[in-house]
């Protein structure tokens, strides 16, 4: 059921207009930067939109405006768990990333350990009721999340139709998150 559920959500997410892209990016920036959890977080984890996942560039120049820290994620080749690298403004509009062989960009710097992240904004295909996320299906959230010393506050950002109101099956390794922010609704678990 999830492998069909992932391949129609991919489909349906990479459908989206640059329009409908632009406003579900400007009503979550709100959103989030509007949160007690953005105002309390001073390390922030952020991913490169690459597949029709929700923009963050809007998210990303706010955090720098706020004096935020701002950490990208990279793909550990060893164990395929996320490394976190602190990017800076200058760093981000220069575009010192490297593509990924699986079609993401990541930083070309050495990143940390997810313990240092206050704030951790994910993107997923999919949330349910009970806050279990469909990530793309590589489980390198999920690896990483599972081994670290110090979970961050998780935060899933989606349009609103990945927002499923039932339960999902959640397998033994799934890391649920602490909340969904989409366009219209704010959920927390």
């Amino acid at each position: 059921m999830q492998k069909i559920q992932r391949s129609l959500l991919r489909k349906k997410r990479r459908s989206l207009s640059h329009r409908v892209q632009q406003r579900t990016e400007q009503r979550i920036c709100a959103r989030v930067i509007h949160s007690a959890l953005f105002k309390k977080a001073q390390r922030i984890g952020l991913y490169l939109h690459a597949f029709g996942e929700v923009r963050t560039h809007l998210l990303i120049m706010q955090c720098f405006k706020h004096k935020k820290s701002v950490y990208l994620p990279q793909v550990s080749q060893l164990n395929k768990q996320l490394k976190w690298v602190k990017v800076t403004q200058q760093q981000y509009l220069q575009k010192r990333f490297s593509r990924h062989h699986l079609g993401m960009y990541e930083p070309k710097q050495r990143g940390h350990s997810v313990h240092i992240l206050d704030l951790l904004i994910m993107p997923l295909l999919a949330c349910d009721a009970l806050g279990t996320r469909i990530g793309m299906g590589g489980g390198f959230y999920d690896r990483t999340l599972a081994t670290a010393p110090y979970k961050p506050y998780r935060l899933g950002i989606a349009h609103n139709f990945q927002y499923i109101p039932t339960a999902v099956i959640r397998e033994v390794w799934d890391q649920p998150i602490h909340a969904l922010f989409t366009t219209d609704q704010a959920y927390y678990f």
